[in-house]
């Protein structure tokens, strides 16, 4: 039998709140324009880097379906197959098309991947920072800040150009110069709910250390951290999109949108505009859909907002 005194679990306490709050962020989100449709696009985007296999004209990570005698086609130009490059192809002959549906997949991919192990990682050090305090949570901290003192950028391209190219090396270095910002954030609020009668409570029961901190900290902390991931998400993306374009991101293999851009960039003056544009709007667009969604969720999540 559950005594008086013993805390309620966090998990019960989050089950409890699960549907109406769901079901208040979905009101909210529907109540703006700019948000439904923000995710009504960025929802069709994801379908369509599911499907882009099946979709795509092309593979354009196939270099033996490349002819460069297509290479630099305007777009609606005819295929051999009697189709359309109906985005034109750059200077490989690679159509635009599927290579900027195959470029979203590595971006998106990219973005997810990085920005769920730097929350995993960066919310533990944080959650076990605040609990332990003293000794602890003063070395972790300052390693926190020794990794915010450098710019990102910088960071990435010097861990790139020691472990090379490539997806997971890019994922890798983003997870690196990540994690120290999801970090401070679930200190500060771990902080906060440490001093809670609920964690006391469950000290005093005998609850070991990891179980309060994993089963009654934790779940109370994730919301901020989870916004702010959300957000971090096209922050990745950007970022991946930039070490691409200056040649240390994606093999050429595997272009993302951002060698993509690369690619087009010195065609741009001689008329050749879709080869840069095309996945130039393709990352604006995925990136300026995430966002929306991700402010329009912070302001969801925060009773002090409207």
């Amino acid at each position: 039998m559950t005594k008086l005194t013993d805390p309620v679990p966090a998990r019960t306490l989050a089950a409890l709140a699960e549907t109406p709050q769901r079901a208040a962020i979905m009101k909210k989100i529907r109540a703006r324009p700019t948000a439904k449709g923000s995710a009504l696009v960025l929802l069709a985007l994801i379908v369509l880097i599911l499907v882009a296999p099946y979709f795509a004209p092309q593979n354009p990570y196939d270099l033996a379906n490349l002819n460069l005698l297509d290479g630099r086609l305007p777009p609606w130009s005819p295929r051999m197959d009697g189709g359309f490059y109906w985005l034109g192809t750059d200077d490989q002959g690679r159509d635009m098309l599927s290579a900027i549906l195959y470029g979203l997949r590595i971006s998106l991919i990219v973005g997810l991947s990085a920005v769920a192990l730097a929350t995993l990682i960066g919310s533990l050090v944080g959650l076990l920072a605040a609990y332990a305090g003293g000794f602890v949570d003063a070395m972790l901290m300052r390693v926190v800040d020794f990794i915010l003192g450098f710019p990102t950028i910088l960071v990435a391209l010097v861990l790139l150009a020691m472990m090379g190219r490539g997806v997971d090396k890019v994922v890798l270095a983003l997870v690196i110069v990540q994690w120290a910002h999801y970090a401070r954030i679930m200190r500060s609020r771990a902080l906060q709910e440490r001093r809670k009668e609920y964690v006391e409570a469950a000290a005093n029961l005998g609850y070991p250390a990891w179980r309060i901190m994993l089963v009654h900290l934790l779940p109370n902390c994730l919301g901020p951290v989870m916004v702010v991931a959300t957000i971090q998400i096209a922050g990745a993306i950007v970022l991946e999109a930039t070490l691409s374009f200056l040649g240390v991101g994606v093999p050429v293999t595997e272009p993302s949108l951002g060698l993509l851009i690369a690619n087009g960039f010195q065609y741009l003056l001689s008329g050749d505009y879709w080869i840069s544009m095309f996945p130039g709007i393709a990352l604006l667009l995925l990136i300026l859909t995430i966002n929306i969604v991700g402010d329009r969720l912070r302001v969801s999540l925060d009773p002090q907002q409207a």
